[in-house]
Parts: C-alpha cells; sequence; structure tokens
C-alpha cells in the first residue's frame, strides 16, 4: 500500500475555508458534536466506526454522554493526508 502524501499547509488552510465546522487544533482536524443525549452520540460513533472502517482510516475520539471529540490526523506521516479530509467529510454526511 502506497504510504499517502502528507499535505502542505496551503491545501489544508484551502480546505478549512469550506469546511468551518473543523478546526486544526495540535495539527489535528478537529471537531466536537453535541447530541441530545447518550444514545444520540452513541449512535453518531457508531456510523462514524462503520465509515472509518470503509477507508481504512480511523479517528483519536473521545465520548463523554452527549458529546464526541473528534481529531483527524495521519500518524504515519506526523500530519494531514487527503485520508483525513475525506473522513471529515464522510463524517460532516452522517
Amino acid at each position: 500500500m502506497t504510504r499517502p502524501r502528507r499535505l502542505e499547509r496551503g491545501e489544508v488552510e484551502s480546505w478549512l475555508a469550506t469546511h468551518a465546522a473543523w478546526t486544526l487544533r495540535d495539527g489535528s482536524l478537529h471537531r466536537e458534536f453535541v447530541f441530545d443525549d447518550f444514545v444520540g452520540a452513541f449512535g453518531f460513533m457508531a456510523k462514524v466506526a462503520v465509515l472509518a472502517e470503509r477507508l481504512g482510516h480511523h479517528p483519536d475520539w473521545s465520548n463523554g454522554y452527549a458529546r464526541v471529540v473528534i481529531d483527524l490526523t495521519t500518524h504515519d506521516v506526523g500530519g494531514l493526508t487527503a485520508l483525513d479530509l475525506a473522513l471529515a467529510e464522510a463524517i460532516d454526511a452522517c
């Protein structure tokens, strides 16, 4: 399998300009989601888990009751790749 290419800062900034819900935090794409309750948050996480498996790219995330915090980065390259952008877009579509 080919190693993904690390994106340049300008590429990331261009993407962020059209995906305002995501921010750049400590070199990762970051977003927080708040749901009505734990079941809503857990259901969302289950959907994201299926998407992540399909892409073969998995988020760093946490859950506290009705809140889900997601950080995306490609650890192998020490930064962001097209995989992170694709997963973020798939998450947005949930």
